[in-house]
Formats: structure tokens, C-alpha cells, sequence
């Protein structure tokens, strides 16, 4: 029998959102405060997803000023597919509010923003069978609107408040047979995470609740995958139905540590007595019926291509100013926006990490300045391994405290820069054998240079748990000073 391994797609992945068109599947999920925004997956088997590009992929479509806070920017996008169109629905927290897109192809080129006069975040979009559309927010309210001019036709009507946990949210709506789902997250994205369902025969109510609500959660339990919903359902090809949602991995002593974000995950679904249930989520499930692996993206960037790779992410924005391809073939050149990783504005290129255990190297060819390495959960949470001056050094920023904790001259000429990220090996704070602990912590992280080890760092300070915030470790090239080019960069998980 085949199977899959949960997650389906690793690392800072939240808020999964998928829709089906014939054989073929479309996942979006969160980029908060990351550019481009919205990164768009395709898969043929709902367990093997290759990203194919990002919806909010110009600045015309987003932007996000510096006093954008982190973990602040897009929230929960919801995609859906209808008369020939694709649609993307989010919320831009902090600059503008709840707005959608269209393509009538998933790589785009995806339509300017459509504002839409509704407050709120979470939305949702559906069509009843007169082509009326509705949109959900949370709270749980639901609106009848124009998509294509953003008004608000009827509504918001309060339909559900939920079982009464906290932030009751992302509201879904379904149409299976002659029900409306209306499916939501109740409890908050930490730990109290769940997910209720409610039916009606139309989407303007009366509402009546599962019975056996919430019909999926892993609160209180010991099971490795935790913080379980924000979920989305989709039927296959087959007709059997499968559920995407959020889940974190902690790792480490009490409480425990998440240092990935929130990942999308994939569980099946049953129907009994018209009601979705929802087992466990297992980090191994039975495979659907299709099984189409795709080619996924190379270990190694060497920057020969004429555009980046869409996993490549910047902070808030990536002015054409700050970076370039063409300016010295076969390399990423970054020119400093900023003189500082601790405040917004500056140059700094990376991807998600997307495995506990990995190995990351970039080749600093030449720089003017100072230019480096940095794994970043915010502009307070971050390690850096940095060049200037004919030294490198590791500089720590935890919260208020900055302090450099190793240096090391470095020879004229190109360097590479590596930080290993390791959960094998540690020990408990007892002694014992514990893998994924060392002194209570998730994971260590060894940063070095021309294969010379400068500094071992606590992975827990660069975690959920300490940074705080909806995002999880992103890993890449920075300059805050003059220019640098890398002439490549390469992501290995552990066993690669």
C-alpha cells in the first residue's frame, strides 16, 4: 500500500486553501508579511505539490510599507474556481483590508486587487446555484457580493459564533448534496486549535452544529503533530474527500518549541450521517487512489536562470534596486536598502526552512560591504553569520539583546558561508539520550565558514515560542552595506 508523510508541504505553509479543476489541484496559502505574497502549489495527487508560482507576485498588487509590523501583511487566502475563472481572496492586515484577484490561469497573470467593502479577515468565497457569490469573514458573518466590483449587495448576516471557544475563524463554505458546510477554526491557532463544522440549506442559515463538534482536534493529546486546524476539504477525482489544514511539530523539553511556522498538512475525510468526520492527523496516512510525484526544485541555486525561483521571498518588498540577475551572469547581486537586519528596509533574499534537520550553504563571491547569511524568524529574532572588513563573525539578535559571539578573519576572495541545523545527537537536560532535546531546546544550529566552525547556537530563540508571531525560520542572503554578489546557494535536508 502506498502512503504519504505529513506534512505535504513543510515549513512556514499556513492557512492552506485548495480547489480542484478537472484532474488537477491549487494550494495557496499565508506569506504575512513576505513578498511575493500568496505562493501558489499544483499538484495531480494532493500529496505531491510543486509551487508554480505566487498570486500577489508585483508590487502593484502588494505592498506592504516598513511600519508593517511582522506577522502582520496577508492573511488566509482562500482560493476557489468558478465559470472558467480562478479566484483569490485575502486580507492585507495593516494595509488596505480584504480584497480578491483574478486569473483565468493558476500562473497568473493574476488581475490588480478588487477592494472589497466588507471588514473582517478570513474571507471565503462561494456560488449558489442562481450564481449568486458569497463571502464569509471571520466572526462568522457572511455577505452576499460582486466580485467584480467589490460591493456589498447583502449583509453581513451573523450566521455562527461557533461552540463558543476563542477566534472563532476562517470560515469555509461547502456545498455538498443539498447542504451548505460551513466549516471554521475555533480555539486560536496555538495549541486549543480545532475544527467545527455547521450545516443550513442555504448559506444565509439557520445554522445547525455537528454533534460531534469539534470534529478534528489535538489539544491535550501527546501526538507529534499539534496545533491542528485552519482547515479547507476537497473532494478527488475519485469522489473520496481529503482535508488540508495547519499543524506545528514541536520539538524539545516543556513547553516545546515550533521553529518550522505552521505547515500544511493531509488527512482523509469520511462521511457519516451527512456529517464529515476526521481522525487523527498521523505523520503516515494511506495515499489517495492518484499518485503523480513531481519534479520538485533543485538543491542547489545557481542563479543562471532570468528570474527567481518562486521561493524566493523578501521582507515586506524586493525593490528592482536591491537585487539583479543580469548585473553579473550566474550570480544573485544585492545592494543594500538598508544598513540594518534589526529594522525593516533592508536587502535580505531567502526560502522557508522546510526540514528539522538541513544544510544550508551560499557561495559570498565578492562584496564591498558587509553581506552575509542570516536565519530570521523577525527583525528581533535572528542569527546571523556575517562578512566585513576581512572577518566573519556570528551575531545573535534575541529580543532587545544584539551580541556578536565569534569572529574570525577571513582571506580575500570568495567564502562560503554555512549553517548546519541539527535535531539528531542532543542530549536531554538530564544526560539521556533525547533526540530534539539539549538543554530543553527544539534543535542547534552550527554556523561556519570555508568549512571552519565559528559558533553552536540554541535553536529555541529563533522559535514561535520566543519570537512569537505567525511565521516560521526563514534562511538567505542579506547585504547592509555596499553590494555582494553569491554565486550560489544550496538547501540539502538531512540524508540528501
Amino acid at each position: 500500500m502506498l502512503t504519504y508523510d505529513n506534512p505535504v508541504i513543510g515549513g512556514f505553509h499556513p492557512d492552506p486553501s485548495v480547489c480542484r479543476v478537472g484532474e488537477d489541484y491549487y494550494l495557496v496559502c499565508s506569506s504575512f508579511e513576505y513578498f511575493p505574497g500568496v505562493p501558489l502549489f499544483h499538484s495531480r495527487d494532493l500529496v505531491h505539490w510543486r509551487q508554480i508560482g505566487n498570486v500577489l507576485d508585483r508590487p502593484g498588487q502588494l505592498e506592504l510599507p516598513d511600519d508593517v509590523p511582522a506577522s502582520a501583511g496577508i492573511y488566509a487566502p482562500t482560493l476557489r474556481y468558478h465559470d472558467g475563472r480562478f479566484y483569490m481572496i485575502t486580507t492585507t492586515v495593516g494595509a488596505g483590508g480584504n480584497f480578491l484577484v483574478t486569473s483565468e490561469r493558476p500562473e497568473g497573470p493574476w488581475s490588480d486587487p478588487v477592494w472589497i467593502d466588507l471588514p473582517g479577515i478570513d474571507p471565503d468565497l462561494a456560488w449558489d446555484e442562481d450564481g449568486s457569490c458569497w463571502c464569509a469573514v471571520a466572526g462568522v458573518r457572511v455577505a452576499r457580493i460582486d466580485p467584480a466590483t467589490g460591493k456589498v449587495l447583502e449583509g453581513p448576516l451573523p450566521v455562527w459564533s461557533g461552540t463558543g471557544m476563542q477566534h472563532p475563524e476562517s470560515p469555509h463554505l461547502h456545498r455538498v448534496g443539498d447542504w451548505w458546510y460551513l466549516m471554521l477554526a475555533e480555539g486560536g491557532t496555538a495549541h486549543g486549535h480545532s475544527v467545527s463544522v455547521a450545516r443550513a440549506r442555504s448559506p444565509r442559515g439557520p445554522h445547525e452544529p455537528a454533534p460531534a463538534n469539534p470534529v478534528l482536534s489535538h489539544r491535550s493529546t501527546d501526538l507529534p503533530i499539534q496545533s491542528t486546524g485552519h482547515a479547507d476539504l476537497v473532494q478527488a477525482v475519485d469522489g473520496t474527500w481529503w482535508m488540508v489544514l495547519l499543524g506545528t511539530r514541536p520539538r524539545g523539553f516543556f513547553p516545546e518549541f515550533h521553529v518550522l511556522g505552521r505547515e500544511t498538512f493531509l488527512t482523509p475525510v469520511e462521511w457519516v450521517d451527512g456529517w464529515p468526520r476526521v481522525g487523527p492527523v498521523q505523520q503516515r496516512h494511506p495515499a489517495p487512489a492518484a499518485w503523480h510525484p513531481v519534479e520538485l526544485p533543485p538543491d542547489r541555486d545557481d542563479f543562471d536562470a532570468a528570474h527567481l525561483a518562486p521561493y524566493w521571498i523578501s521582507p515586506r518588498s524586493r525593490p528592482d534596486r536591491s537585487w539583479s540577475l543580469a548585473e553579473r551572469p550566474g550570480h544573485l547581486t544585492l545592494h543594500a536598502t538598508g544598513d540594518s537586519l534589526d529594522r525593516p528596509g533592508h536587502t535580505f533574499v531567502g526560502r522557508r526552512q522546510q526540514h528539522p534537520d538541513c544544510r544550508i550553504a551560499a557561495r559570498l563571491q565578492s562584496a564591498t560591504g558587509r553581506a552575509g547569511l542570516s536565519v530570521r524568524m523577525d527583525e528581533a529574532h535572528h542569527y546571523d553569520l556575517e562578512v566585513a572588513g576581512g572577518e566573519a563573525s556570528v551575531i545573535a539578535r534575541i529580543g532587545p539583546v544584539r551580541q556578536c559571539l565569534a569572529r574570525q578573519p577571513v582571506a580575500p576572495g570568495p567564502v562560503t558561508l554555512t549553517v548546519e541545523i541539527r535535531t539528531r545527537d542532543l542530549v536531554s537536560p538530564t544526560g539521556e539520550d533525547a533526540p530534539g532535546l539539549r538543554a530543553g531546546g527544539p534543535d542547534v544550529l552550527a554556523l561556519g565558514i570555508d568549512g571552519v566552525p565559528l559558533a553552536e547556537l540554541d535553536g529555541r530563540y529563533l522559535s514561535t515560542q520566543v519570537a512569537g508571531g505567525f511565521t516560521g525560520r526563514v534562511i538567505g542572503m542579506y547585504v547592509t552595506e555596499g553590494s555582494a554578489s553569491f554565486d550560489w546557494f544550496e538547501y540539502l535536508p538531512a540524508g540528501s
